[in-house]
């Protein structure tokens, strides 16, 4: 008998640091319990330190292999309650999802920051483990397990005598063990504080003997399904239920092979299927060849109430053309549509039979069909002949794309030794030459400072200790090359080339990288060009991005392990278009709209199928995506394809746009379904045009509440973009670099993504000026400025007295606040709850999306327009480049105004402090004497209460000029004079 191989789940507890104390003497006494699929394992306790260290190793069985991805590893940690003799106390906790199992033994230490239980936990420090599955060999059974596996079952009588005895010893014995666990399980009396439970430490013998009672075929139990919220897989019965969109109802045929009464030798036959004005035939394929083929005919769009399905057998009509052939029909079958099955999944496949075609000519032959009228959610649909989309044609089918997994690559150059730089009798000579080191990976490129070094001596060693950072995609380059230059005299000195299967990875800022010394290799009269000395390794802590930061859709670290599980599911219904405005000409005579919907969340693209020439076009397709942040945004487009037609020369032409929508999950209520139908419009250099509506239904699942709440908490980004942070510059050169190498590599699938299909999702446009952006940026600050505006202008209205009893009341306001200062705060919060409680049944109660309003596409000129969809550089003529130059001159003229405004303010402030104004400052310091010693007398709340009330005077009592502080700062110097 062969061995059988049952995998276990290998933990390393290695150690933890800057831990919280919990002792009372300013240290801990620390150990921990790993549960994993209903099985616990603790670790030995490291008495009083705060950075404990274990080593110890923990297996646990996998029990189910296909839930693995389900299952969750979770570790707490406590200090031991010996040492303080009252109760273990919580030290934190980390939770990791099975999809981030390793396989490799070798994998990578990786600190995991310890999570608290609640908000009120005081938790700190991090621990680091290594997590990996490896494949246990169980031994095959001895000559006794095989004799009794080989013993004849007993007779029903006996069988049913024993049954309820087994039964009941294992109830028995189970009782037993719950007993024990619950008499160590059991809390203390005083269970207000964070209390542990005992660790229930099961041995080895005892796991398989519960595992052999669960299942007695070799100790391993059967896999039954599951359905976890926020596991990797989610509700699989919501999932692949069509629940958010129509069920369109489609007449299939599955059309497989045929068979002659005389046979003919090398004879091709295709089989013809015809429904009233619907005609179709299979690829042509020998008798013993199959054809396995299936069609889907839209049942609304038949004009039949039968269908044919005919065989022909074509021949050579001659022995000198060989194209040349005739078709000879070897009869047909008719099937009545009323007749016809219906199938719903999950329901099995119908089987084909053999129906006998009915021909006059050769009787006896038979074709093997299978006819059934399902729906979209049918499993044959998706590679089916569809007749709503033209067939077999590649770019019109649905398919799902998944963008390439994005890592940073760190170059660290350190420094250079033994370069040759030109001291042969042949080469210049330069007293001070200058160098630097260029980087390369496939079409990025990236250079270091200017570093000067010295000829005279022997040995250069320039040193930089500059970083270099890439954007590396899966499957990655083979090369990263490194090449140090000379500026003086424009030559390379020598070049090394970094496999990058030979690239380090880690995952945060705590592990080592070591640095390597690559030797430069120079041209053929000089191999050995000197050494250069680099650290190199992919970053996997950090979020590749690569997208706009406002419409991200992913925030999840590259690196596997550091993966977390998802807080939900979105499942998104493309139900249908209406009213779509025709795109292109159809045979020159009309207008025509072939529309497809993309739908972009986090890697995972999705792709309707092509509807051909209709307006009103019905996907009705159903998507779902893992949510692991409620705080990110979801994008649909819409598109007309040109890409299934090619012209003359064989090229295929570019999709056109026809609109898109964005939508925050965090706008949308958890389990509520919104169907709503949206505005699609188009920006076109002549002006925004719509092109008519799209009807989408959304289901953002929340599976658990906390990890929703706990989410708002988090940073946006993983733990290594805070602790080594990027430039904004940096990151916005490497995000354009990764929306390059995913455009790349989508438009590389089959069928192609088109890269302007990618590029209008990922806005890869938004850094190009544009006068309307820049409107509309500048009437959004205006808005957000109103309110406060709003509130100066209120309360000038109160300074004013316009209405006695309002300003009255505030009189007796703030004498509540100066008497009863305790009660500000309180007051203030209870107001806010108020206010935004009563807010509550006015919010917007339908998703949110594209507002061209807001966008300021109706304000702008035509000229202006022109000038946003202008390539880089300019292909406009000089006059109307001259005037363009000119606006916008205008346009940063008040800008720098406005700027210059600014800092004068904070310069006059600067100073105020700094005697730039001898005689100013000496008056402010003198005022700040006399102020300290009459706020010495005076008591506070006479000073507030007396400053409120000569704030909100009458205006009788008021002066028309403007008060004697305002002028004083007015008159404070800044450095606009020192300006040329």
């Amino acid at each position: 008998m062969a061995d059988i191989s049952n995998r276990k789940l290998i933990v390393e507890v290695c150690n933890a640091k800057n831990l919280m104390p919990k002792d009372g003497q300013g240290t801990a006494s620390t150990y921990a319990i790993v549960d994993f699929d209903g099985q616990r394992r603790r670790t030995k306790t490291i008495f009083r330190d705060l950075n404990p260290r274990w080593d110890e190793k923990l297996e646990f069985s996998v029990l189910d292999a296909k839930s693995l991805a389900a299952e969750t590893l979770e570790l707490n940690l406590y200090n031991d309650k010996k040492t303080t003799g009252k109760r273990s106390t919580f030290l934190g906790k980390v939770k990791i999802n099975g999809t981030s199992f390793s396989t490799s033994e070798t994998t990578d230490l990786v600190y995991y920051p310890l999570e608290k239980r609640s908000v009120f936990s005081q938790i700190k420090g991090e621990i680091g483990l290594k997590v990996w599955l490896e494949e246990d060999k169980i031994p095959p059974p001895s000559e006794e397990q095989k004799s009794s596996e080989a013993a004849p079952p007993p007779p029903p009588a006996a069988a049913e005598e024993k049954q309820p005895e087994k039964e009941e010893n294992i109830a028995n014995e189970e009782k037993k063990e719950v007993e024990k666990s619950g008499e160590e399980n059991k809390p203390p009396e005083d269970s207000k504080t964070e209390e542990p439970p005992a660790p229930a430490v099961v041995h080895a013998e005892e796991e398989k003997a519960v595992v052999a009672r669960k299942s007695p075929n070799l100790g391993l139990r059967e896999s039954e399904p599951r359905y976890h919220g926020g596991g990797g897989g989610g509700d699989r019965r919501r999932r692949s239920a069509y629940d958010l969109v129509d069920r369109m109802s489609f007449l299939f045929v599955r059309v497989v092979k045929f068979k002659q009464s005389k046979p003919e030798p090398d004879s091709l036959a295709h089989a013809k299927l015809v429904i009233g004005t619907h005609s179709i035939k299979t690829k042509s394929k020998a008798e013993n060849k199959e054809w396995d083929q299936v069609f889907a005919f839209e049942k609304e769009g038949l004009n039949s109430a039968s269908l044919e399905v005919s065989v022909w057998i074509d021949k050579k009509k001659g022995a000198t053309d060989d194209n040349s052939t005739e078709s000879s029909n070897l009869g047909n079958v008719t099937f009545d549509l009323t007749e016809v099955p219906k199938r719903v999944p999950p329901d099995s496949p119908l089987a084909p039979q053999w129906y006998t075609l009915d021909g006059k000519d050769s009787p006896g032959n038979d074709v093997m069909l299978a006819v059934w009228i399902g729906t979209q959610a049918d499993e044959a649909f998706q590679e089916a002949w569809q007749s709503d989309s033209g067939g077999f044609i590649p770019e019109t089918r649905a398919k799902v794309y998944l963008s390439p997994k994005l890592w940073y690559l760190r170059l660290t150059v350190i420094q250079t030794q033994d370069l040759q730089l030109g001291s042969g009798a042949t080469e210049p000579k330069f007293k001070n030459p200058e160098l630097y080191v260029r980087a390369q990976l496939g079409a990025q490129l990236f250079k270091t400072s200017r570093a000067m070094v010295d000829s005279s001596s022997f040995s250069s060693n320039p040193t930089w200790n500059e970083d270099l950072i890439f954007v590396a995609a899966e499957p990655f380059e083979p090369f990263l090359v490194v090449t140090v230059e000379d500026v003086t005299n424009g030559r390379a000195l020598g070049h090394a080339k970094i496999h990058m299967a030979s690239v380090d990875r880690r995952m945060d800022d705590t592990s080592e990288v070591r640095s390597r010394w690559f030797n430069l290799v120079g041209d053929e009269n000089k191999p050995y060009g000197g050494r250069i000395h680099v650290r190199v390794c992919l970053e996997g802590g950090y979020h590749v991005l690569d997208e706009a930061a406002h419409v991200t859709s992913d925030v999840r670290a590259t690196a596997k392990q550091l993966a977390k599980a998802p807080i939900g599911w979105l499942e998104v219904g493309i139900r249908g278009a209406t009213n779509l405005l025709p795109v292109k000409t159809k045979d020159g005579t009309r207008g025509t709209t072939d529309a497809y919907v993309v739908a972009k969340y986090g890697p995972k693209w999705a792709r309707t199928r092509t509807i051909l020439d209709r307006f009103n076009p019905q996907w009705n397709e159903q998507y779902t995506w893992d949510v692991y942040d409620p705080c990110t945004v979801l994008t649909i487009g819409v598109f007309d394809n040109v890409r299934y037609k090619h012209d003359e020369a064989g090229k295929q032409g570019k999709d056109a746009r026809i609109g898109k929508l964005r939508v925050r999950l965090s706008t949308l209520d958890a389990n509520r379904v919104y169907t709503d139908s949206y505005s699609l419009t188009v920006l076109l250099p002549g002006g925004a045009k719509k092109m008519g509506e799209i009807e989408i239904a959304l289901r953002f699942t929340c599976s658990s509440w906390l990890s929703l709440i706990q989410a708002y908490a988090s940073p946006m980004l993983p733990r290594m973009h805070y602790v080594c942070p990027l430039g904004l510059a940096q990151q916005d050169i490497l995000r354009h670099a990764a929306m390059r190498i995913v455009t790349a590599r989508l438009a590389r699938s089959e069928p192609a993504l088109g890269h302007e299909v990618v590029q209008f999702m990922l806005d890869s446009d938004t850094h190009v000026w544009s006068m309307r952006r820049s409107k509309s940026n500048w009437f959004r600050i205006v808005s957000c400025l109103s309110k406060a505006a709003a509130f100066a202008k209120w309360l000038d209205e109160i300074r004013g007295w316009v209405h006695p009893p309002i300003t009255v009341m505030v009189h007796v306001l703030l004498a509540a606040v100066v008497f009863f200062p305790h009660l500000v705060l309180s007051t203030m919060f209870m107001y806010a709850f108020l206010i935004i409680g009563l807010r509550f049944r006015h919010r917007q109660r339908v998703s949110l999306h594209m507002d061209s309003r807001l966008s300021y596409i109706d304000a702008v000129g035509p000229d202006e327009l022109d000038e946003e969809f202008d390539g880089f550089p300019s292909t406009r003529s000089p006059d109307q480049v001259r005037i363009r130059y000119d606006r916008l001159r205008a346009l940063a003229g008040r800008a720098q105004m406005l700027l210059g405004d600014v800092a004068a303010q904070g310069e006059r402030l600067e100073a105020l402090f700094n005697w730039k104004d001898p005689r100013a400052t000496g008056i402010f310091v003198v005022v700040c004497l006399l102020a300290s010693l009459v706020f010495y007398v005076v008591p506070f709340k006479a000073f507030v209460l007396g400053s409120g009330f000569y704030y909100l005077r009458h205006p009788r009592f008021r002066d028309d000029m403007p008060p004697m502080t305002i002028n004083f700062f007015r008159r404070l110097p800044s450095l606009s004079h020192q300006i040329l």
